[in-house]
């Protein structure tokens, strides 16, 4: 069978049979006794399993070795169209999302279009002072949904302080940054809670109140602080659980200072401060950071505790609770 005709049957064009030829993947069999190429049926089932392998996307070097290489292994290659084939699933997911975005914020001119996609691009730069520059830039330009996932990923602490910045100028994003509560990975809980305490607004205190009951103790944590800034009792507990443990303590004892305005608030809070000390499982560290929170406890249970405590027989707490009543006045 002559090239024309090969062309006509296999679809494929006789520049490319030619082209095919020159990079040795098939070659005619025989030629005519003018010189013209001719193909034999083994020829042009050869030109068929070529192009099967193109439309898997392999190369033609891929196919050559495929077709021709005794120790080639097709399992291999099948793992590296697969690798490649979600790296291209991923970068067009990428590209419509960004689209998606550009399109949401609905774009006067071409100028804003590609302002708003520039500085997408950036905030996914490999270069950290990219990405914090980017940040600082887009509060106002770019989609919170893009900010949120950008906080989400950013591991350099000065890019992620920049675009909670920028979240909290935005005010949205709390959606996204709620699914991140959920993520398998710590440093991603963590980036999500830490940028939820900054929003504005009743959505965002809506979420953080329900990762007060978080499994994870880091999301409890920053959710229990910055609900215990803004007065929310419900955070009373995992702020005294923070000062036992000894994580961010200071800023626990503070809160819960904020939260013990009122009689009953006070008697509250110190009953379970009194509560965590009598525990046996409580250390003598913990004894003594219990005790100290107690310093800003107003009212008379506090006062009875620190009364009680002078006979303690940890002196460290003995001589903290002296002190504390000292300032308050009671001894």
């Amino acid at each position: 069978m002559l090239i024309g005709e090969v062309a006509r049957r296999s679809g494929v064009s006789a520049r490319m049979l030619r082209h095919y030829e020159s990079l040795g993947l098939v070659r005619p069999s025989g030629r005519t006794g003018s010189g013209y190429r001719e193909y034999s049926g083994e020829d042009i089932r050869r030109i068929f399993h070529i192009e099967s392998l193109r439309a898997l996307g392999l190369s033609l070097r891929e196919i050559g070795r495929a077709l021709d290489d005794p120790g080639f292994t097709p399992s291999a290659l099948v793992d590296d169209l697969i690798r490649r084939t979600r790296e291209r699933i991923a970068a067009e997911t990428e590209l419509l999302t960004r689209l998606h975005r550009v399109h949401a914020r609905e774009p006067a001119g071409w100028e804003e279009v590609l302002q708003v996609l520039a500085l997408l691009r950036a905030l996914g730069d490999e270069n950290a002072a990219a990405r914090h520059r980017a940040a600082l830039a887009s509060a106002d330009d770019v989609p919170a949904e893009a900010l949120a996932e950008a906080a989400l990923g950013e591991s350099d602490p000065y890019v992620s302080g920049a675009l909670r910045w920028a979240l909290a100028r935005s005010g949205g994003g709390t959606a996204l940054l709620a699914q991140g509560l959920d993520s398998p990975v710590g440093a991603v809980r963590e980036r999500a809670v830490r940028a939820l305490a900054e929003l504005p607004g009743d959505e965002a205190d809506a979420v953080l109140r329900a990762a007060v009951a978080s499994p994870d103790a880091v999301v409890r944590g920053h959710a229990a602080l910055t609900l215990g800034a803004r007065g929310e009792a419900a955070a009373v507990p995992v702020l005294v659980d923070l000062i036992a443990a000894g994580e961010n303590d200071t800023e626990a004892a503070d809160a819960l200072h904020v939260l013990a305005a009122g009689d009953a608030a006070a008697d509250r809070i110190a009953s379970l401060l009194v509560g965590r000390l009598d525990q046996d499982a409580t250390g003598a560290p913990a004894r003594g950071r219990l005790t100290q929170a107690l310093a800003g406890i107003p009212g008379a249970t506090a006062s009875r505790a620190l009364t009680r405590l002078l006979d303690d027989a940890d002196r460290a707490v003995a001589l903290t609770a002296a002190y504390l009543l000292r300032l308050r006045g009671e001894r």
